[in-house]
């Protein structure tokens, strides 16, 4: 279904281009690096590489409608700035497939990509019950981010070699903060009384579970489109949050409760807490503005785990 609106996007895509709406002489933005990424992750990586020399960017986040990858439809604007950017920051799985058939017929043919599934290549985990449909959430892991900080900064000083040298400063400034973040994680689960978080809701979080050696169990592996767990799963998660001694019961973000709520209603004591873990899926811009960053989201998941792991 995505594919054929890709087709039917890129056929108005082309019109526009040769139907006389401008030239971009006339909007004075020619000289201006254009990089596009796809999840707020990405884009607060790189603005954070970009630092000062932000303002010779323009840097656009697709995804800013709070709507996450999964769902996520192109709109002809999406296509369009595609097209002509000189960077494209994308997950490059399942989800964003249609992806590649917008740099199919992109406009700009020395624009440069990065795929962070490509650039984890064998190191990409393969989703549950899967042959070969690679994990999307990536950005979930703070050592992964450090790789793509860097691969994010080279792209970046090949497309202006004049800003080269404070590019990869600014990733290295970043890289440090991400890597003492990493630390602190280390440090908690190292220190935790339990190794196993519990999820009464879809699981996004085996990169960072597995990271620092979690246990999990969830009711719905991945990001699965199920929205009821059966009885025997409900029963079962209780059963393990009684046998643990689990002090609570995990959601993500934007999450319904009743699964959770369920959970907690069959185990023994029937008290555990519920508390929400970050994806990062439903930033937009509008909370980047007001402070959220990627730093700051996964210190407040730390804030959470060390809840969940004592």
């Amino acid at each position: 279904m995505k594919h054929k609106l890709i087709i039917f996007l890129l056929s108005f895509l082309i019109i526009g281009l040769f139907g006389g709406c401008g030239s971009p002489e006339s909007s004075g933005e020619e000289d201006k690096l254009s990089v596009v990424a796809t999840i707020f992750p990405a884009y607060d990586w790189t603005r954070s590489i970009l630092g000062e020399e932000g303002g010779d960017a323009e840097l656009t986040l697709l995804l800013d409608n709070g709507v996450d990858l999964h769902s996520y439809q192109p709109s002809m604007e999406d296509i369009v700035k595609i097209s002509d950017c000189d960077l494209l920051i994308y997950v490059g799985g399942e989800s964003d497939a249609w992806v590649s058939d917008a740099l199919d017929n992109a406009t700009n043919k020395n624009m440069k990509v990065v795929s962070l599934l490509d650039v984890l290549g064998d190191a990409a985990k393969v989703e549950p019950d899967t042959e070969d449909e690679r994990d999307e959430h990536v950005w979930l892991s703070l050592k992964n981010a450090e790789v793509f900080c860097n691969v994010i900064a080279g792209a970046l000083g090949e497309l202006a070699p004049e800003h080269a040298d404070a590019y990869m400063s600014n990733a290295s400034a970043y890289i440090e903060e991400l890597s003492a973040l990493d630390s602190e994680y280390r440090e908690t689960v190292d220190q935790a009384t339990r190794k196993t978080v519990l999820f009464g809701d879809r699981f996004p979080f085996r990169y960072l579970t597995e990271d620092y050696g979690l246990s999990y169990f969830a009711a719905f592996e991945g990001c699965s489109a199920e929205t009821e767990a059966s009885f025997e799963t409900i029963s079962s998660l209780a059963h393990t949050v009684d046998e643990l001694g689990l002090p609570c019961v995990l959601t993500t973000e934007n999450a319904e409760k009743g699964i959770a709520e369920t959970i907690i209603q069959n185990t023994t004591a029937k008290n555990q807490k519920i508390l929400i873990l970050d994806s990062l899926q439903s930033v937009t811009l509008d909370d980047a503005e007001e402070g959220v960053t990627y730093l700051s989201v996964m210190e407040q998941n730390l804030f959470v785990l060390k809840e969940a792991l004592n």
